[in-house]
């Protein structure tokens, strides 16, 4: 798993945007995707992260941020996505191609290190998903350029 790697700037509150999803599984990746293109954007006090799937290490990394956005590849968002606050649920770990859920991470990073950032996800609609790939669909790429533009404004506002 890569480092989790910080833009530069002065923004007064910190955020991490962890983007998952298998890039090998065509729109699957529009998660790591996603982080890529913030990432690219170099947008004062945040970090991005990008993995397959998310992992109970990723607690004590949610623990150290203000705010935490979770983005992923959705077969049944609305279109182009789908972008709500998400509320801490008691930690559940069981084994599935996403070991843990984004809410099952904020109950644990509280439980564990008592910290309570605010959660987002952020829900990317995807259409392809039943092949090996590593590309995006046209309709999702699209979808992907939207939610990009809505979460650079977003951050903006924090």
């Amino acid at each position: 798993m890569p480092p989790a790697i910080p833009s530069t700037g002065g923004c007064a509150i910190s955020i991490l945007v962890i983007g998952y999803g298998n890039p090998g599984r065509l729109d699957d990746g529009l998660g790591p995707a996603f982080a890529e293109r913030i990432q690219a954007l170099e947008l004062p006090g945040v970090t991005l992260e990008s993995n397959y799937q998310l992992n109970i290490e990723d607690a004590d990394l949610i623990a150290q941020f203000d705010v935490v956005v979770f983005a992923d590849a959705s077969v049944d968002a609305a279109g182009p996505f789908d972008f709500q606050a998400l509320e801490k649920k008691d930690p559940v770990i069981g084994f599935s191609s996403h070991s843990i859920t984004a809410a099952s991470l904020l109950g644990l990073a509280e439980e564990l290190f008592t910290a309570t950032p605010k959660a987002y996800t952020l829900a990317i609609r995807g259409y392809d998903f039943n092949e090996f790939g590593e590309r995006l669909s046209a309709q999702a790429q699209s979808n992907l350029d939207a939610a990009v533009g809505f979460l650079a404004e977003w951050i903006k506002t924090q």
